[in-house]
């Protein structure tokens, strides 16, 4: 059986877009005579609505592809990973050629009319689907190197292209989501063990890089250089520190008025602190925490192991993406180019966001019904394994009659009794939503060793 679309994440994404756009808006509502004078050489007349307009621009685009991404049956969206795949690294290639833009010492975007677009965003989602692919193939062995290796072997492909843009921070949030969904997937932790151990001294050589290392520095202590390296960082403080608790005012920031750098774009989360304080900032931070949570619930009722790495990855994809947005904002990683999800002016994250936002509710839209209690029994194997059952639905049916003694002489080891399980698909984790919820035993799925 299925169900409708989970209406708490159209919720959530309606709210995500109403502070997006009130940000942006009022961000960039003060016009500075540099940015005017800079668009003039252009041919490009700009006024307050300017980058609004953009915007609205960009979100009417992605309803178009969360809509398509909303109707694509799973099955297709199966046999198209590899093609999206390929697809995504063809995109990141042509960066290095004649369609390439160049800004800020690295190139990183496309020239598409009317804007530019940014592959590395694509990227992120078609590993995702990917991974999703790969990890529910029955063939597919967590206890193998060779099944690690692969999906290993494909980032660091990206991760090589993204280096030579240059572009550490899609390096970051590519390796962070890879990982995330090997290690759900059950994988030796030697495995991942062995491979930070052999990264180590790649990244110390990458951040050896003079401008990488002067990040570093800068981080460490934004207020020895102000005036220079710190510049940006130290707005930043000054933006979030002046919102106190409830804000300066909407659209009453000063640090707009050309004092933070990019506060439209990677640094919006200090324009809102300020405006909204330490109350809106906290609202901002909840909200895509309800985004996780309810992505992880999709995921926990998905129908199929496909669905279910689908949506663990996307959740896990806008939640490193924020995390790292707030992080960097608030001084606690060293200064990197990465926009707030929903939130930021940006075409090609908002667009991308938008799609994966369609996948997701495609896949809750597919997920299965819970199962009704009086055909489930604590000994029957056919159960599906995404079943929970809340006890009072079980005592009026008089079913799950299973005590901690029956567990014992069944038998059951600690990891089936616990309801976070390490392993393959069939064993996967669950989260317990409700004070009461139990889960049944679940059967091990083929190719998966206990």
């Amino acid at each position: 059986m299925t169900s409708k679309h989970d209406k708490w994440i159209v919720v959530l994404l309606i709210l995500f877009i109403v502070v997006g756009l009130t940000a942006v808006y009022s961000s960039t509502s003060v016009i500075s005579p540099d940015v005017v004078e800079k668009y003039k050489k252009k041919g490009v007349e700009i006024s307050q609505f300017f980058y609004l307009k953009r915007q609205l621009f960009t979100l009417f685009l992605g309803m178009f592809t969360l809509l398509a991404a909303y109707k694509l049956p799973t099955h297709m969206l199966k046999k198209l990973s590899i093609p999206l795949l390929i697809f995504s690294m063809v995109c990141l290639l042509l960066v290095f050629s004649p369609l390439g833009v160049s800004a800020g010492g690295a190139r990183r975007w496309l020239r598409l009319w009317p804007s530019v677009f940014q592959p590395s965003e694509l990227v992120k989602l078609c590993m995702v689907i990917f991974l999703a692919w790969y990890l529910s193939l029955s063939s597919y062995n967590k206890e193998k190197f060779s099944s690690f290796i692969i999906p290993i072997g494909v980032m660091g492909v990206f991760q090589i292209v993204f280096l030579k843009q240059p572009d550490f921070g899609a390096v970051m949030s590519l390796g962070m989501l890879t990982l995330f969904m090997l290690f759900l997937s059950g994988t030796r932790l030697r495995y991942v063990f062995s491979l930070g151990i052999v990264a180590v001294p790649v990244i110390i050589k990458l951040i050896m890089e003079p401008y990488r290392w002067k990040r570093v520095v800068t981080f460490l202590d934004p207020w020895k250089d102000a005036q220079g390296s710190g510049f940006q960082l130290v707005q930043s403080f000054i933006a979030l520190g002046s919102g106190g608790a409830t804000g300066v005012g909407l659209g009453e920031s000063r640090q707009k008025l050309a004092f933070l750098p990019e506060v439209h774009t990677d640094f919006i989360f200090s324009l809102i602190g300020e405006e909204l304080g330490f109350a809106g900032a906290s609202l901002v931070v909840f909200l895509f925490l309800l985004l996780f949570l309810r992505g992880m619930r999709v995921a926990n009722r998905a129908a199929d192991n496909f669905s279910y790495y689908l949506a663990f990855g996307i959740s896990i994809m806008i939640a490193v993406q924020a995390i790292i947005n707030f992080s960097v904002v608030t001084g606690m990683v060293p200064t990197k180019g990465l926009p707030l999800p929903f939130v930021s002016y940006g075409g090609s994250s908002l667009i991308i966001n938008m799609t994966a936002i369609g996948l997701l509710l495609s896949v809750s839209r597919g997920q299965k019904r819970q199962t009704p209690v009086a055909a489930l029994s604590p000994v029957n194997e056919d159960m599906d394994s995404g079943s929970i059952v809340s006890r009072s639905d079980i005592a009026k049916n008089k079913v799950m009659q299973m005590t901690m003694s029956d567990v014992k002489s069944k038998k059951m080891s600690s990891k089936q009794r616990h309801s976070w399980q390490y392993g393959q698909p069939a064993s996967r984790p669950r989260i317990i939503w409700k004070a009461g919820l139990v889960q049944l035993p679940k059967r091990n799925s083929p190719g998966d060793k206990r």
